[in-house]
């Protein structure tokens, strides 16, 4: 499996390059996850959020084509943030050895918990992703990119496995870890710090295990 074959087929979408635009452009993207958490997904739309947000609807399509176009965004920020901290995680505990990223695997999830939590709507975003088939490549593309940026990391760590067989392992370990995040915001019958040491020692396990 080469990383050409996992690239995302997603069309980069054009953003607004100054300062005033981009200002608005954000302001409607808080408003619509405030919303998302108040209304859900079915309810939620351009006409809500520009009244919410103080704008026309005409000026809320100068960025968002519909209401789809609004979660898009709002799922791509919340990915691009949550990727941020992972890489800023890779980077700190570089020159440490597979053990490093394994013993320090909690703070990920902690810090990527922060990330969502403080994003407007960020649970009913993570939400939307999985929910809405039209935002599934949002989800999708994110976490094999982040999966291919740890592979680069943790290939010269583990040579004796297999890549494709490391880059397997390494997508399951994203796809759990978003999972967990989920389940941190759903789940009352389990102590959040529960949820979160337990994670961290099954991804250690994982992070771990050189055996093909």
């Amino acid at each position: 499996m080469t990383n050409a074959r996992r690239k995302p087929k997603r069309k980069p979408v054009r953003e607004p390059q100054q300062a005033r635009a981009v200002q608005t452009r954000e302001r409607l993207l808080d408003v619509a996850g405030e919303l998302l958490a108040e209304v859900g997904i079915e309810r939620i739309s351009t006409n809500m959020i520009s009244a919410h947000a103080g704008v026309t609807p005409p000026t809320l399509y100068r960025y968002f084509k519909d209401k789809y176009a609004v979660l898009e965004a709002l799922g791509q920020r919340l990915m691009d943030r949550q990727n941020a901290v992972l890489l800023a995680w890779l980077e700190k505990h570089k020159g440490g050895g597979a053990d490093a990223y394994a013993d320090n695997v909690e703070d990920l999830l902690r810090d990527t918990a922060a990330i969502t939590a403080s994003e407007p709507g960020g649970i009913w975003i993570e939400r939307a992703l999985r929910a809405v088939p039209q935002l599934a490549h949002v989800r999708i593309d994110s976490h094999r990119s982040v999966t291919d940026a740890m592979l680069e990391v943790y290939a010269p760590l583990l040579p004796d496995m297999d890549p494709d067989l490391l880059w397997r392992r390494i997508r399951l370990s994203v796809e759990y870890g978003y999972a967990t995040d989920e389940m941190l915001s759903e789940e009352d019958l389990i102590p959040r710090e529960e949820i979160l040491r337990e994670a961290a020692r099954l991804l250690r396990w994982s992070l771990r295990d050189a055996e093909p």
